[in-house]
């Protein structure tokens, strides 16, 4: 592994001098959340050495290095999902390289289905916590001879600080974020109505299929982790026919919710700008 990361950084590192402190992880249908950067490299996936390429839709796989301001920071339009058939491993590979690289501060981001009755969607929800239910742990077989501790404790993955901050960013925009519980599932077959009212009554606020390996391993990593859904559809909890393709909606209602996202990132960021200076 230490190996196949030296690799990756060393291409990543002759394509910029930009050391990024800052990583955004775009998820579905969020592609467009995060403007253009100054001096910006975009490099595809396919041409980092040992990095994975989603197939999912509307995940590009391209990383892109640049400035938001003056902050340095790398964004990942679109990720690699456990549910393609990828390890755990391979799924946070492109976390531990960025983590070499240079990066502390991870902002994840996904588009969810919505739980919490009270949601509405189009809704930007700060994760205040997450439950794994994917049936796997991307720190499993680590001895804690590697970069980090083999028993991370994750009572606080969230860093409360960047969520605060990121509220302000919202309410400064007129926007009212909500706060909530994420659940992770494998997929990729969506959810039964049983099986939503299961999650619903254990205390998720919301269901996807990726975010938490990277917040583990973000965790493990010693990192500090922001994480936002987007409510892309609501759940259903009784049968029905769908009249349409849930899909197709689920990605329309993210990239509607990623224009909100880029107004307040453009606040968020400037914050961010000055610390350590």
């Amino acid at each position: 592994m230490k190996q196949q990361i030296e690799e990756s950084l060393g291409f990543i590192r002759s394509t910029t001098d930009i050391i990024p402190k800052g990583l955004v992880i775009l998820g579905t249908g969020l592609g467009q959340a995060i403007g253009e950067l100054a001096q910006a490299v975009t490099i595809s996936y396919s041409h980092i050495p040992n990095f994975p390429t989603p197939t999912a839709p509307t995940h590009s796989g391209e990383l892109i290095i640049g400035r938001f301001g003056s902050y340095p920071l790398a964004v990942m339009q679109g990720r690699p999902h456990y549910y393609e058939g990828y390890s755990m491993a391979e799924v946070t590979y492109p976390l531990e390289v960025l983590r070499a690289l240079g990066v502390d501060t991870l902002v994840i981001t996904n588009a969810a289905g919505a739980l919490n009755v009270d949601y509405q969607v189009g809704d930007i929800v700060l994760i205040s916590d997450h439950i794994n239910l994917m049936g796997e742990n991307p720190l499993r077989g680590r001895t804690g001879t590697d970069d980090g501790i083999r028993f991370p404790v994750m009572s606080q993955a969230y860093d409360p600080d960047l969520t605060e901050r990121f509220r302000a960013a919202c309410l400064s925009r007129k926007l009212s974020p909500r706060s909530g519980v994420y659940a992770a599932v494998c997929g990729p077959s969506l959810e039964t109505p049983a099986e939503l009212r299961f999650l619903h009554s254990i205390g998720a606020d919301l269901v996807g299929m990726s975010t938490v390996p990277e917040v583990t391993v973000g965790v493990w990593l010693n990192m500090r982790i922001l994480g936002i859904s987007v409510v892309s559809n609501k759940a259903v909890f009784e049968p029905r026919i769908l009249k349409r393709d849930l899909v197709e909606e689920i990605n329309h209602a993210a990239q509607k919710a990623g224009r909100d996202l880029a107004r307040v990132f453009s606040r968020f960021f400037k914050g961010l700008e000055y610390e350590g200076k």
